[in-house]
């Protein structure tokens, strides 16, 4: 045993099917955990193989986390089937258009996942956590929870909310045991920067800033993942852990 082992734990990670979600459902099979993959029908079978592969136990649930009256009901069956001790709110979407162009539905969209849906999500979970006295929440923000970027207002917007709620609910239940805390990726190869990636002036000019000299890889994200959602965080509450190969220290 070390305060890394996630044994006898379940966790319940969103939008695992693929990137960030993927890697980060991996570290914590690895690390023993057994999962609740929530998301798209038909998106995880991949993660859930892989994790089946790690011998851990995995089940998939289908969820629109945007689908606000299908997630109480979703997360009602989850909570009645299982005790979830760790919640991973990494579903989230992007969308690159000039602030003046940005319609409203864009903009509703994109933060009724990032972040209206987030909290739903912390809530219904944390409820049973807090009534217990004990639980993990790890809400995936981003270098945009600091920044306000280029072309992504309702993203940036969303993601500072999501360091908000995340600093509020530390606030909330870090007396009941919760701790609850947020990971800010840096550049990522995800398709969220494919965009970038494809601009070779703009990804030269990021990578001149990143002292690591290179994108970072979704597997980059699974240890902090793994470090939040164990005993070895116990102490770490409302915490905002940038993960960017140093960008922020430039």
């Amino acid at each position: 045993m070390t305060p890394f082992d996630l044994h006898g734990r379940r966790a319940v990670v969103t939008g695992a099917g693929r990137g960030l979600g993927q890697a980060i459902a991996l570290g914590l099979a690895q690390a023993g955990a057994d999962l609740v993959l929530l998301g798209r029908p038909g998106a995880q079978k991949t993660t859930r193989d892989q994790v089946v592969h790690l011998g851990r136990e995995v089940e998939v649930v289908d969820l629109d986390v945007s689908d606000h009256e299908a997630l109480e009901r979703v997360v009602a069956e989850v909570n009645r089937n299982w005790q979830v001790d760790i919640l991973v709110n990494n579903a989230g979407i992007i969308e690159r258009e000039d602030s003046v162009d940005v319609s409203r539905e864009s903009w509703n969209r994109v933060v009724d996942i990032n972040l209206n849906g987030l909290f739903l999500l912390c809530q219904a979970f944390g409820r049973p956590m807090t009534e217990r006295g004990h639980g993990k929440i790890v809400n995936i923000a981003s270098l945009l929870s600091f920044q306000g970027g280029i072309r992504v207002a309702s993203y940036a917007a969303a993601k500072h909310g999501v360091a908000g709620v995340t600093k509020a609910l530390a606030n909330e239940w870090g007396p009941h045991g919760v701790q609850v805390n947020a990971i800010a990726p840096g550049y990522i190869a995800t398709d969220n920067t494919t965009a970038l990636r494809a601009d070779p002036d703009r990804s030269r000019s990021i990578l001149e800033r990143i002292p690591a000299g290179r994108w970072g890889d979704a597997s980059d994200i699974a240890g902090s993942a793994v470090f939040l959602s164990s005993a070895a965080s116990d102490y770490v509450n409302g915490h905002v852990l940038v993960v960017d190969g140093g960008w922020m220290a430039r």
